[in-house]
């Protein structure tokens, strides 16, 4: 009998109607297939000592339904079902994994350094809410200067409204969006335009309702705890083949429906004390997959704790995954931008602190924290620029706000220009999330559509406690209400309207210098210097490649500013001025060229960025 560790979890078309399970249940002595069509009848599965139970059933093709039978009583739906095209407490199907017919070629994917990523929501980006509705915009996005997308989770969720966060079958892609067959279709698609495709994956803890996986092996633990409910068995009995589930998991993204790279979700609520982490595991996984397949494949995690250690090398005592978000850079530019001081942003405000995040990355690297009433992190000094994204809005930090406010409903239009210059401007990774390029101003609410009402009741009362430490009042929209949901929805007619139009363009106009100019195309931290004007509220960012030079000069203060800036001599031509009226503003105060012999004397707008470039 085969090694089990080398077939594929779940339901495996061979052929001539034929069709191999595999499922790690060792709490059932017993394990039968209950195929419930052509006809309906049991096949018994062969338990090994590991607690796998495989078998092959004739008459079982593509598109049969069928359940797990466990110890003859409980019927539960595959925990690496493909499909659950009746949702999560429905049968599983058997899916052929290798009928679609790709057309992405030679497609081996693109430099992470050169990602521009454009987050969205599957269900929210367009009306019809699916995986095929969103191919016909993928041409606007190109234009904009987007290079890869990123998608909110897409593992099966209970009901058609969810974030992606309470997805329960890992391996399964959401009815409601399209299924395998629709997102397929959506990466195809992406790659024949020469955009990558990452995936957000959940790997440390499943959502609560349609979650069988209990049934089947200790994939949770009691030990530790999450915020959202069990933690995952990564470090305890048994729990190599809970790391497998999740490793063969990712490999069946990467592979299956060749996305370029994964999202992790909150890797912060990933416990391992292990002398070999999950997360290393991981990514010697991917890496070795990347190389035996001669394609780029990456791992950005999400983590809270400003961990450098996360993207370190291997070879330096890290876990060596790709690149990871970096919440700081967020909070000091919205505290900047926006002035709150409740909750995590009492941490932030002021100007050094945006510098910080400019020339390091964490703000909070073994430093202080109010918020959480003691130090944080450690130095990310090391980490290359490549290797941190930043933004100023995503869909966390938009919708975990009572109202789900985003950034156009926050602060003015000069402002929104002056966000988008920080972030495109800088040396990081950018991420924009779903409708930030033109100014969207419908907020993206936090929704499900369970069916226990006591589940429900138990949403709506912890969204209230999350924003107990904000101090917003108001009323949470109920996160159930279908109307919530639709409220979130992005309007793409705006694009052609007043203000939103220009910052399209603006963004356009942005992306497109950052892609061609020599020295802003370069993603170096070492290659720049930034300095710091608390009084003025400017802050100065000078990079260079070779001869080749930039400077950017970003007014946070509402009045008017003129201040005498150093500045290497050389004629210095103005490339673009956030205050310009072509982009909306009062007209910009900035001469078009400085000729500087050490230093020059700067106005700007308030809220406005200028852009000069020496040859």
């Amino acid at each position: 009998m085969n090694n089990p560790l080398s077939l594929s979890l779940g339901a495996t078309p061979l052929g001539d109607g034929r069709c191999r399970f595999l499922v790690y249940a060792p709490k059932a002595e017993r394990v039968e297939v209950r195929l419930l069509s052509p006809r309906e009848r049991t096949v018994p599965l062969a338990r090994d000592d590991r607690g796998y139970h495989r078998g092959v059933a004739e008459e079982a093709p593509p598109g049969v339904l069928y359940l797990y039978r466990l110890d003859g009583e409980k019927e539960r739906p595959d925990p690496a079902s493909r499909f659950q095209p009746r949702g999560v407490h429905g049968p599983s199907q058997v899916i052929d994994r290798n009928s679609f017919s790709w057309e992405d070629g030679e497609w081996t994917g693109i430099p992470i350094e050169s990602y521009i990523l454009y987050e969205l929501h599957v269900g929210t980006f367009t009306t019809d809410g699916t995986f095929d509705a969103v191919i016909p915009r993928l041409d606007d996005l190109k234009e904009l200067g987007v290079t890869a997308i990123e998608l909110m989770p897409v593992a099966q969720f209970p009901g058609g409204r969810n974030w992606g966060y309470d997805g329960v079958y890992p391996f399964a892609v959401q009815d409601s969006y399209g299924g395998p067959e629709g997102l397929k279709k959506l990466v195809n698609a992406c790659h024949h335009r020469e955009m990558a495709v990452v995936l957000d994956v959940v790997y440390n803890h499943l959502g609560p309702e349609g979650n069988y996986l209990g049934d089947f092996g200790p994939y949770f633990t009691d030990r530790y705890r999450t915020p959202w409910g069990a933690a995952i068995n990564f470090d305890g009995p048994h729990s190599d083949e809970v790391r497998r589930y999740f490793i063969e998991n990712a490999l069946c993204w990467l592979t299956e429906y060749r996305v370029d790279a994964l999202r992790l979700d909150a890797i912060h609520g990933i416990v391992d004390a292990s002398a070999y982490p999950f997360l290393s595991e991981l990514a010697d996984t991917v890496r070795g997959l990347a190389e035996k397949t001669d394609r780029r494949a990456y791992l950005i995690p999400e983590s809270d704790l400003n961990d450098a250690r996360v993207v370190t090398s291997k070879e330096q005592g890290g876990y060596g995954l790709s690149a990871q978000w970096n919440d700081d850079f967020h909070h000091a530019l919205h505290a900047l931008l926006t002035g709150e001081k409740d909750g995590y942003y009492a941490d932030f405000g002021s100007l050094e602190h945006f510098a910080r995040a400019y020339s390091e990355g964490f703000v909070y690297s073994g430093r202080y924290s109010r918020y959480r009433n003691r130090r944080h992190g450690n130095s990310s000094r090391h980490i290359a620029a490549r290797q941190l994204v930043v933004f100023s809005q995503n869909h966390d930090q938009v919708g975990n706000r009572m109202h789900a406010e985003r950034l156009a409903s926050l602060v003015s239009f000069e402002s929104l220009k002056l966000a988008a210059g920080a972030v495109l401007l800088s040396p990081f990774l950018p991420l924009l999330f779903m409708g930030e390029e033109y100014g969207e101003t419908a907020p993206f609410f936090y929704f499900i559509s369970h069916s226990d009402e006591n589940l429900i009741e138990a949403v709506r009362k912890g969204r209230k406690e999350e924003f107990a430490a904000f101090r917003w009042e108001g009323e949470i929209p109920d996160p159930q209400d279908e109307a919530t949901y639709k409220s979130s929805r992005i309007d793409h007619r705006l694009t052609g309207e007043g203000h939103h139009k220009t910052l399209l363009e603006f963004y356009r106009e942005l992306l497109l210098l950052r892609k061609d100019h020599p020295v802003l195309s370069r993603l170096s931290k070492e290659d720049m210097e930034v300095t710091a004007f608390e009084n003025e509220k400017v802050l100065s960012l000078r990079r260079w490649r070779g001869m080749g030079q930039t400077a950017a000069f970003f007014h946070f203060g509402s009045a008017p500013v003129s201040l005498l800036l150093s500045l290497p001599p050389g004629r210095w031509d103005r490339l673009v001025d956030s205050s310009e009226r072509q982009w909306g503003g009062v007209g910009s105060t900035a001469s078009e060229t400085l000729y500087s012999h050490g230093s020059v004397t700067l106005s700007l707008a308030p809220k406005s960025f200028v852009l000069f470039s020496r040859a």
